[in-house]
């Protein structure tokens, strides 16, 4: 009998432990929250604006005619300079004009040789980036002839700008300067320069 009593004893012990442990709640985990991410506003692509900066680049100058009885040979060229203008944006196209200055240095004439551009650009707005085409009015000074000639000219050409931040901008640009009979001295002269640009925006 008192066999039977322990053993009540033990069975409504074990009993009362199963059901307190099948009451218990599961711990509940809060999740971690999601990391809130601030999108970065894009950068405007209004190109409208002052700007000014310089170049540097080389090319070739292509001298078409004789001087003194003798052909003359095509000369390779370094150029550098600066240039400032004004765009105006209108969307999908930027107009704008620009003025600029290089220093031509020929191999076989020296560095006395000075081109002043006035003309404009044409460019379509692809958001940091801007191709575009530029023409106008050149002059050139230069001691190719054996003492200072002038003259008036034209160019023309296509380049290209990428806006690294709203303010600084960095592009390329190739040029053809065009100046038929040069001072009256019967020597077509062409000067082709490919240029690295940067610059300042306002």
């Amino acid at each position: 009998m008192k066999n039977v009593m322990i053993l009540g004893a033990v069975v409504a012990m074990a009993t009362a432990s199963a059901a307190t442990a099948g009451g218990m709640a599961a711990p509940v985990v809060e999740p971690a929250p999601a990391p809130v991410i601030t999108p970065m506003a894009p950068m405007s692509s209004d190109w409208s604006g002052f700007y000014l900066g310089a170049q540097a680049g080389a090319g070739k100058a292509e001298l078409d005619g004789t001087f003194g009885g003798a052909a003359l040979a095509d000369q390779d060229l370094n150029n550098y300079g600066v240039h400032a203008g004004y765009l105006y944006d209108l969307g999908s196209f930027v107009l704008g004009g620009e003025l600029a200055y290089d220093k031509l240095d020929v191999d076989t004439i020296g560095d006395n040789n000075d081109v002043v551009r006035a003309g404009v650009l044409a460019g379509y707005d692809a958001g940091r980036f801007m191709p575009y085409l530029a023409g106008g009015y050149a002059y050139l000074d230069t001691d190719a002839f054996g003492t200072s000639e002038n003259d008036n000219g034209y160019y023309y050409g296509v380049g290209a700008t990428y806006a690294v931040t709203p303010k600084i901008r960095v592009g390329v640009e190739y040029l053809e300067h065009k100046f038929d009979d040069f001072n009256d001295t019967g020597v077509d002269l062409t000067a082709k320069t490919t240029s690295l640009k940067a610059s300042f925006a306002f």
